[in-house]
């Protein structure tokens, strides 16, 4: 996906906001230009390629590969505010996050299992030219206490790939439904005599008692 961007001086980052721009940074080993470009832009282009997939930056006609590498955001009004955007070399290794996408849905979860997801993406080492865009993983012969884990991935990304996490980390399981303790019975509690309670009243009670 192509983004258009502006070289820009730095320092002038809140007229820029008030215009409806973005100011970012175009850095590697090499290089560092401060650019700004299209609120409305980015955001179109960063829900389509994430931080996973590269981005054809136009700066005043110079154009970049890019991965999105930060995006810092406005806490309460979760607006973008600045973006970090690494370019990428051709013939040379980026570390990526790869989204992982579970597909269907478990046996166990169809048997009253819940299903904990523990990560949603795999971190990995590969050229620019040969990242994924996601990695879809079949879930659905899940069965209760069934799990999978990263090595479970290695297979269906590119043989390139160098998978830079714990390959026993787990992805997601299917954990056993949960059993609620039944209430134990409350006793019925023995009615409170206020006062001294003479023979005669006792008697009393009991013939009561006995009458009904």
């Amino acid at each position: 996906m192509k983004v258009s961007a502006q070289k820009r001086t730095p320092g002038d980052a809140r007229a820029l906001r008030g215009a409806g721009r973005l100011p970012a940074v175009v850095y590697n080993k090499e290089t560092n230009i401060s650019v700004s470009l299209e609120l409305r832009e980015f955001d179109k282009a960063f829900r389509s390629q994430g931080t996973s997939s590269l981005i054809n930056l136009d700066i005043d006609g110079d154009e970049h590969d890019v991965l999105v590498k930060a995006v810092q955001m406005d806490k309460r009004r979760r607006i973008p505010q600045h973006i970090d955007f690494f370019a990428v070399t051709a013939n040379q290794p980026v570390d990526v996050f790869v989204p992982v996408e579970f597909i269907g849905e478990a046996i166990g979860a169809k048997e009253g299992g819940q299903v904990d997801i523990q990560r949603r993406e795999v971190h990995i080492r590969i050229l620019p030219r040969l990242i994924p865009g996601s990695v879809e993983i079949d879930i659905s012969e899940l069965a209760i206490n069934d799990s999978l884990h990263l090595s479970d991935v290695i297979s269906k990304l590119p043989s390139q790939a160098e998978v830079l996490d714990d390959p026993e980390e787990a992805l997601i399981a299917v954990l056993p439904p949960r059993v609620e303790e039944p209430e134990e019975p409350v006793e019925a509690a023995e009615p409170e005599v206020i006062g001294e309670e003479g023979e005669g009243a006792s008697n009393e009670a009991e013939r009561d008692a006995d009458a009904e």
